[in-house]
């Protein structure tokens, strides 16, 4: 069986039947996976650059220093997905399912999260600039040491979230219930200042 080319561009893997394999270091620019089904793969160093995974099933699926950039995954079914040191940069997650996705670590600036369940689940140290996170349910999610820098927290839940030494620049603090939240001073302060308070060390 010949082995699969390395890189490929604007190929369509629509409905293919991937499950259980196992790639390393190959790269898809706008290929579409529509509906195909990627249960149980492994992934290393991949990339899917403006791929379309809408639909797709991705139900415990491992992905190790993947760069899913610019893709879509809405309506993918990621259930039990482990997604570890991952790029996501402006995916769009609108309807896919999220139930038991691990994240450990990586970069998921700008992407589209609105309205998704992701409470309890582990968020430590994941790069979400900008990201639009509105209407989540974050309760008891880890934050700690997330960059939520300019993120988009409109009508999240966040009762019992961590978000010690998360970086929140750039986000309304003052709009947000934060009842049982963990902060850490730094973040405290933050608060403070963003309901009126005058800080003094003095």
């Amino acid at each position: 069986m010949p082995r699969p080319p390395d890189e490929e561009q604007g190929v369509s893997y629509d409905d293919a039947d991937l499950t259980g394999l196992e790639w390393e270091g190959r790269r898809f620019e706008a290929c579409s996976f529509k509906a195909a089904d990627l249960a149980d793969m492994r992934t290393r160093g991949c990339a899917f650059i403006g791929c379309d995974l809408r639909n797709a099933r991705l139900a415990g699926s491992e992905h190790h220093l993947a760069d899913f950039s610019n893709s879509r995954l809405d309506g993918a079914n990621l259930f039990g997905a482990v997604l570890t040191e991952c790029r996501l940069l402006g995916v769009s997650f609108s309807g896919a399912t999220l139930t038991g996705l691990r994240v450990e670590g990586g970069d998921w600036s700008y992407a589209n999260l609105r309205n998704h369940d992701l409470s309890g689940v582990d968020l430590r140290g994941v790069r979400l600039v900008e990201a639009d996170l509105s209407g989540c349910d974050l309760s008891e999610a880890d934050l700690r040491g997330a960059d939520l820098t300019r993120a988009s927290l409109s009508g999240v839940r966040l009762a019992g979230a961590d978000l010690r030494e998360a970086l929140l620049d750039g986000v309304d603090l003052a709009a947000l219930d934060l009842r049982r939240v963990r902060l850490d001073l730094a973040g405290a302060v933050q608060v403070a200042r963003s309901a009126g308070a005058i800080i003094s060390l003095e």
